[in-house]
């Protein structure tokens, strides 16, 4: 379900979706940075804080160390923010997943789990390059008849997504009877913040209200569906595959919420 969602991805995108890196480098360079920064490090202090069990725990880390989603483009767009830029953000990141997910699980989750790095990197190459690339393909070679599978792929993200979450529940389900309020708290913390720091440390390295909100959102918002896949790889679904669970549907709602104040005051400078 997740290729097939990776593979949706990259039939929606070409070239033109790049363009950012050239234009602004500067903030694509920003926001890549405060992606594989930000929600990392708040991830790991909020598993390390939190006394769960050590592979729910690691759950909370993975989702801060993975890329950002596609549903972040369609908040930015609500909020009135750099859509180019999130969309160039939300590919690069993506894109440069299987190197830096697997580094910083390493790194930051190696005392709570067991990570194999080369396996982790060829298992999110396969979630996520092999299937974005032949969606790259199927673009190039359908040109406008894309638009027909446009329609449908973001139902069957949606529906794909579901079913992840229906999965990951069931498995886990005695665990989130027991520490569920917990952990969507802990989520709602790292998800916000994620915001927050995001949005602050754009500004404080100068970059404008627009794309500010654009980082925010970007750092703030996760690929929750590729933390699952990958907490399945691991054979650890009903527990590090938790905490991405929640994340999922949390992010929509806190980013609707976001996106709905951002789109009642135009940006300024």
């Amino acid at each position: 379900m997740i290729q097939l969602i990776m593979f949706g991805m990259g039939a929606t995108l070409s070239l033109k979706d790049f363009a950012a890196v050239v234009k602004s480098p500067k903030s694509v360079g920003i926001g890549v940075i405060a992606q594989f920064s930000i929600m990392p490090l708040i991830g790991f202090v909020l598993a390390k804080l939190s006394g769960l069990e050590p592979e729910i725990a690691a759950g909370i880390i993975l989702v801060g160390c993975s890329p950002s989603g596609t549903a972040s483009n369609v908040m930015a767009f609500l909020a009135k923010a750099n859509v180019a830029l999130s969309v160039t953000l939300t590919s690069i990141t993506t894109l440069l997943a299987p190197l830096m997910t697997p580094l910083l699980m390493k790194l930051l989750a190696g005392q709570f789990i067991e990570i194999d790095l080369v396996k982790m990197m060829w298992d999110i190459f396969k979630i996520i390059l092999l299937p974005v690339g032949a969606g790259l393909i199927v673009h190039r070679l359908l040109g406008q008849n894309i638009k027909y599978i446009e329609k449908l792929l973001p139902l069957i993200s949606m529906l794909g997504i579901a079913l992840i979450i229906l999965v990951i529940t069931a498995a886990g389900r005695d665990s989130l009877l027991e520490i569920g309020p917990l952990l969507i708290l802990l989520v709602m913390i790292h998800n916000v913040m994620g915001y927050g720091v995001g949005y602050w440390f754009s500004r404080l390295t100068g970059m404008n209200e627009q794309d500010s909100r654009t980082l925010a959102i970007e750092v703030g918002m996760q690929n929750a569906g590729l933390a699952s896949g990958l907490a399945n790889l691991l054979g650890k679904i009903a527990t590090v595959g938790l905490a991405p669970a929640v994340f999922g549907p949390m992010q929509n709602i806190t980013g609707s919420i976001l996106a709905t104040v951002w789109s009642r005051r135009e940006p300024k400078q």
